[in-house]
């Protein structure tokens, strides 16, 4: 039999968390990271892995190459992420990578110029930290915050499951249970029967 693993919710901001986290960065290439991070859901290493061949800003697109289960996949790009990704690129002139890190001289080590996974990790931490959000934030709340917003603002289920690439439905299913639904609020059915039942 299958060990039952605990059903955790993911944790979500809200667009104001979001907002405050991009405010109170101040370098642009951690804004750049972190609005790529929610703007197009990517995941961490997916984020490392942006090369600057992968971004057309012409088409308003960027090309998520190999990513989980080595597969692509075609994300949009916002147009205020556009301006500035223009910027930052005219400003720090990176080569292959979109985000270089500091490579480490190790022998034998598989180092390149890329930006690291804790380095990315860092910066989510820090910017979460500066807005004063109480919530775990991780690097992948992002990519669930993305996946909210984009429901909760009309965007059809399957739509967001090709821009996440997930491979099954079930896994995008799951964000359904966070998102607050714009058309009507939760509400308890003790409203709605208060509502009918206290005027007899």
């Amino acid at each position: 039999p299958e060990i039952k693993r605990e059903k955790k919710l993911p944790v979500v901001l809200s667009k104001e968390e979001v907002w405050e986290m991009l405010s109170q960065t101040k370098l642009l290439k951690h804004r750049i990271l972190i609005g790529l991070l929610y703007g197009c859901g990517l995941r961490c290493f997916e984020v490392r892995n942006v090369r600057l061949a992968n971004l057309d800003l012409n088409r308003k697109q960027l090309h998520v190459v190999q990513g989980k289960g080595k597969k692509d996949r075609y994300v949009p790009l916002s147009d205020h992420l556009i301006r500035g990704l223009k910027s930052y690129i005219e400003a720090e002139k990176p080569e292959e990578w979109l985000f270089n890190g500091q490579p480490i001289e190790r022998a034998g080590g598989d180092f390149d110029s890329r930006y690291s996974q804790r380095g990315v990790q860092w910066v989510v931490k820090q910017s979460a930290k500066a807005a004063g959000i109480l919530k775990d934030v991780h690097v992948h709340t992002l990519r669930h915050t993305f996946a909210t917003h984009l429901l909760e603002d009309g965007l059809d289920i399957m739509t967001v499951k090709d821009l996440l690439g997930h491979e099954r439905i079930e896994t995008t299913l799951e964000y359904l249970h966070v998102v607050q639904n714009r058309k009507r609020d939760p509400f308890s059915p003790l409203d709605t029967l208060f509502a009918q039942c206290a005027k007899q």
